[in-house]
């Protein structure tokens, strides 16, 4: 070997050694999954044994948002922009955008994605046609591997549960006859961190659990007979098997000794279906999905990485969707992407035990449409901060003593904390407004 090689070599295994001591970055994304649905936040009607177990050794935040419906989230989440500056329609991504899959495949990650996709040509043929045929196709989102459901048009999807439709890969799989979405999406993440154990590795796995329609589960006593026959009594059966699903991924990565070099994320997209109640001790709790209460916006967001995390921790700092992207970054020690906007800021900190730079409100842009299925919306622009929320129509509410926001504090009547709010949250959103119209002006 010649010394030019001799130095290349070790130059190359210098940076193999350095690149192994990078965090792994697994993010997890419940579908329809409110707060009240886990033990750790004092649901109890279903048993998250696994979810709890993950909570009770990493840390929970207990001021966790996102926003009412899936593709708003997804699309911050995945960009860290507020909906105004990337919003196309339901169910698109605009094929130019930058996801945290380029960012962290340009850093020397390698970039899986498994479950639900739903970013391209969502509508069906007789609806908003121009919006056909658009979006962002999973093969470009930058991950190395993905298998995914819904990667087609809206008609062609199949069912993302029982014998479901999988796009693996460039392969559409449609003859999965006997099985599970989520086992399908499950195993692949698996298969990928053991390919890539000796470097390091970001996994988004936005499951399709536990979004209608309400199937039986491979758990479910009607499994092999009505395995596509939804019904709402299948519920407790999906949250259930959600949290074991999840407890199989932490399994995998335990038993490839990577935990402790490995964050988890887990959040939930937005609230649970509104025809489900579920329990917070004895009290019921209505699913909020569409809606712009917290049972439609409050989520769980559980961080755990052994070592790192202070186990049992609570936080009460806020955080949104926006938040994903730069936590992210701090912690694979990826520079933000120059020439785009971040709304967001890291909770990495928080995960540390430290205090870090907390936000003091959020602010949500949302308007679902254009859309199928989409006209009975309207956009809404808010803010809230940890106790009251406020609309740009003046109205202000306290969430936690009037949780479906019928009775609207007047101005001055409800006492100098009320009105501090006011005022810092409408400065918020007349900043907000302004920087939305910069961007049309762009």
């Amino acid at each position: 070997m010649t010394r030019r090689s001799f130095l290349l070599s070790a130059l190359a295994a210098g940076t193999r050694a350095r690149a192994a001591t990078r965090p792994n970055i697994v993010l997890i994304l419940a579908d329809d999954f409110g707060a009240e649905c886990v033990g750790a936040y004092g649901g109890t009607s279903y048993r998250t044994p696994h979810l709890d177990s993950l909570a009770a050794t990493g840390v929970r935040f207990a001021q966790a948002h996102s926003t009412p419906l899936c593709t708003p989230t997804r699309l911050q989440l995945m960009t860290g922009q507020l909906n105004f500056r990337n919003w196309k329609a339901f169910g698109i991504m605009d094929p130019k955008e930058q996801t945290f899959g380029h960012w962290m495949r340009a850093a020397g990650y390698k970039t899986c994605i498994a479950g639900k996709w739903q970013f391209w040509s969502y509508n069906p043929p007789d609806y908003e046609p121009e919006w056909r045929a658009k979006g962002q196709r999973i093969e470009d989102a930058g991950f190395d591997d993905y298998s995914v459901w819904h990667a087609g048009h809206t008609e062609d999807k199949g069912s993302r549960h029982g014998d479901p439709t999988v796009y693996e890969d460039g392969v559409l799989k449609k003859n999965l006859r006997g099985e599970f979405g989520d086992d399908l999406f499950c195993d692949f993440a698996g298969r990928f961190m053991e390919r890539n154990r000796g470097r390091p590795f970001f996994v988004y796995y936005p499951m399709t659990l536990t979004h209608d329609p309400f199937n039986p589960t491979p758990k479910s006593a009607s499994w092999t007979t009505a395995r596509l026959k939804a019904n709402t009594s299948n519920f407790k059966d999906m949250v259930e098997y959600l949290d074991s699903t999840v407890g199989r991924l932490v399994a995998k990565i335990d038993a490839l000794g990577l935990r402790e070099n490995t964050l988890i994320l887990f959040y939930g997209d937005n609230g649970t279906s509104q025809s489900i109640t579920s329990r917070v001790g004895s009290r019921g709790v209505k699913g909020g999905k569409n809606l712009t209460l917290d049972t439609g916006t409050m989520v769980p967001l559980i961080a755990n990485w052994k070592g790192t995390s202070k186990a049992g921790s609570v936080s009460d700092d806020l955080v949104d969707s926006t938040d994903f992207v730069p936590t992210i970054f701090e912690a694979a020690g990826v520079p933000a992407p120059k020439g785009v906007t971040l709304d967001g800021r890291s909770f990495l900190p928080q995960i540390r035990g430290q205090k870090g730079n907390p936000r003091d409100a959020i602010y949500w842009w949302y308007d679902p449409r254009p859309g199928w299925d989409k006209d009975k919306f309207r956009r809404v622009r808010y803010s809230r901060d940890k106790r009251f929320k406020l609309y740009e129509d003046g109205r202000l509410f306290e969430p936690a003593v009037d949780p479906d926001e019928t009775q609207p504090i007047a101005a001055g009547s409800g006492g100098s904390e009320a009105e501090s709010s006011r005022r810092r949250l409408g400065r918020l959103m007349a900043d907000m407004r302004a920087k939305e119209k910069a961007v049309r002006r762009e």
